[in-house]
């Protein structure tokens, strides 16, 4: 994790008492607790698994299977096209729920293209990852989100639909104005939601993201699942110090249907995978 990246979550930490931190493992499986996340809901998103993937694309779907995922988001091809990737989808029974798709193709020529894709997967939703730097103010989300009510109609016409994906750096205020609310304030609802990167809400000095699945009913359909360890680097699920099941109890009002996991640097992807399937297949909230 570069400099600039710990400077920023050693201020994060500092505000993560209003954002959903706490003793996950300890607090986990408390009993009393029924609620589930149901299997048919638990998917990896491909990022994690890139180092796997370039070596042994099919395998590595085959090893995620195994371990009990029903699906995934794809990040990443890696030489394949989409008909490749979906006969590999096919054979080890796993279902592609979204694709990352750069901003520049959404919003540019590119996009037709880009949902063929997405339905070829199988998917159901075309995600942008991030925004250019370019963009960090609030007339340029203030464009972004312009755009993105543009392609959003492309993709309910497609039969899809457009979500967006946060960093820490969306939750920033700038010039009085958090930039992540332009975006929920400045698009359709019915055109635009978004895949709901944990991690970042938590630390990004956002609400907790409980707290927007209420402000923002049915405008997050997917979440990444992302830990945190004590020192503010990236943990398996469950293993860190978010509180997952504060965190969920309001899910359903946020539309949640989709819990990817995702870590940005596993030691040993496997490894991470199986113990944040477990964590998440045992939880209770």
């Amino acid at each position: 994790m570069n400099g600039t990246r710990r400077a920023f979550l050693g201020t994060a930490l500092g505000v993560a008492a209003t954002a959903g931190l706490g003793t996950a493992p300890a607090s986990a499986m408390e009993s009393g607790r029924s609620r589930r996340i149901p299997p048919s809901g638990i998917g990896m998103h491909l990022y994690t698994m890139r180092t796997r993937l370039a070596t042994d694309f099919r395998g590595t779907l085959e090893r995620l299977a195994e371990i009990g995922y029903a699906t995934v988001g794809v990040s990443g091809r890696h030489g394949n096209s989409a008909a490749d990737i979906r006969r590999m989808l096919d054979e080890t029974r796993l279902k592609a729920v979204l694709e990352h798709v750069a901003y520049d193709i959404v919003k540019g020529a590119g996009l037709p293209q880009a949902l063929e894709d997405i339905h070829t997967l199988g998917g159901k939703w075309i995600v942008v990852p991030s925004l250019p730097g370019s963009l960090h103010s609030p007339a340029g989300y203030r464009e972004a989100a312009r755009e993105f009510n543009k392609a959003g109609l492309a993709a309910r016409e497609s039969g899809l639909k457009l979500l967006y994906h946060n960093h820490g750096t969306d939750h920033q205020v700038v010039d009085g104005v958090s930039l992540y609310d332009i975006l929920l304030a400045e698009t359709d609802p019915e055109l635009v939601g978004f895949e709901l990167d944990l991690y970042w809400a938590a630390n990004g000095g956002a609400s907790a993201p409980g707290e927007l699945f209420v402000r923002h009913p049915r405008r997050f359909p997917a979440l990444h699942v992302k830990d945190m360890a004590p020192n503010g680097d990236f943990a398996d699920v469950g293993s860190g110090v978010l509180d997952f099941p504060a965190m969920f109890d309001t899910a359903r009002r946020g539309g949640v249907k989709q819990w990817l996991v995702e870590h940005d640097s596993p030691a040993d992807p496997f490894a991470s995978a199986l113990t944040s399937y477990t964590y998440l297949s045992r939880l209770r909230y």
